[in-house]
């Protein structure tokens, strides 16, 4: 313990231990995940952020080990740590000046935003040495005047390589492309259950690995065009839960953007109509209702049960609101009389 105290004062980190952990200190090989809460303040106590009340909500930080994450030191200071064990590490400022870049990545992700969010045309360096705003006063002074920090952590789990299901952020390329037709086989399978929100998820998660891969690709290049052919699938199976669960106006949106790449595409046509006809978007569904016959014939009686189904609807939603406007207006009411004076 004194010589690891020791070996982290020489690199510019200074550890105090506030409660033990359980068990023998793991060996931390690369691909160990890390679960901990932590806590980000200055010297003079100011606290930045705090996984435990971060967006309005607890939640702790996941570190996979060995994946180059952008603040280094988390890493190192991680693996002097035990199962249960809650430390204060105060690093100089050699290991935090990419601070502020990971802390609004952090920030955005517990708001529910994309993470990379305002760093997209600026590399790490870069934009530390740039009057390029984090969109946080506390960060961007920060930014400007890179200072020492104190890191409390609070090691909640230690799990050893393959132990667990690997986060889509974390996965290699061929861990990803491997994995998508196992979460498109379990997304139909739980379909198949009417589990609709578990498939959801799997045909999401699926559509996500594929995603992260297109983006690393020229559009329109073979390599972009190949993974964009095996995410179709998964959107339109996606879209087809999203029906199950009424969400119309995304459903409108994604067969959208389907049939914009690939105008023959019956199925995103049929999804498209189907939703159009269940928010009421009568022309604009009879519109794909016709292309569907149009380019598969055979699809031509269960077009016209569509049909018919969204006339008796219309029918019905009519003859509802000619029922609420007579009593609005009060035509059942007698007739005025008129008089002389």
């Amino acid at each position: 313990m004194e010589e690891e105290a020791h070996k982290l004062l020489e690199e510019g980190i200074r550890k105090k231990l506030i409660s033990p952990g359980k068990g023998e200190l793991s060996t931390f090989p690369n691909g160990t995940k890390v679960v901990f809460h932590y806590r980000t303040s200055l010297c003079d106590g100011t606290v930045l952020d705090d996984s435990r009340t971060m967006g309005g909500h607890s939640k702790p930080m996941e570190l996979i080990l060995g994946k180059k994450f952008k603040l280094a030191v988390w890493e190192r200071i991680v693996i002097t740590m035990k199962q249960g064990e809650l430390a204060e590490f105060t690093c100089d400022t050699k290991h935090t000046a990419l601070y502020p870049l990971v802390s609004q990545s952090l920030r955005n992700i517990s708001a529910g935003k994309d993470p990379l969010e305002g760093q997209r045309h600026c590399c790490g360096i870069a934009q530390i040495h740039s009057h390029h705003s984090l969109g946080h006063k506390d960060l961007d002074h920060l930014q400007a005047s890179p200072q020492p920090l104190v890191f409390t952590i609070e090691m909640l789990e230690v799990l050893c390589p393959g132990s667990f299901q690997l986060d889509v952020w974390a996965m290699t390329d061929k861990e990803k492309l491997d994995l998508v037709p196992h979460m498109h086989e379990e997304g139909n399978t739980l379909f198949k259950e009417g589990k609709i929100k578990e498939a959801t998820e799997k045909y999401y998660n699926g559509i996500a690995c594929l995603k992260s891969l297109q983006m690393k690709e020229h559009p329109g290049d073979e390599a972009w065009v190949k993974l964009d052919q095996m995410i179709t699938p998964l959107l339109l199976n996606y879209c087809q839960c999203l029906l199950r669960q009424g969400q119309y106006y995304e459903v409108i949106e994604h067969c959208s953007s389907l049939v914009f790449k690939y105008e023959d595409n019956v199925k995103a046509y049929y999804k498209r109509a189907k939703a159009h006809s269940a928010v009421w978007n009568e022309k604009e569904a009879r519109a794909d209702f016709d292309k569907v016959v149009e380019l598969d014939p055979s699809l031509g009686p269960s077009v016209a049960k569509e049909l018919r189904a969204m006339e008796e609807r219309i029918r019905t939603k009519e003859r509802e609101d000619k029922g609420r406007y007579k009593g609005l207006f009060g035509y059942n009411s007698p007739p005025a009389t008129a008089t002389t004076s």
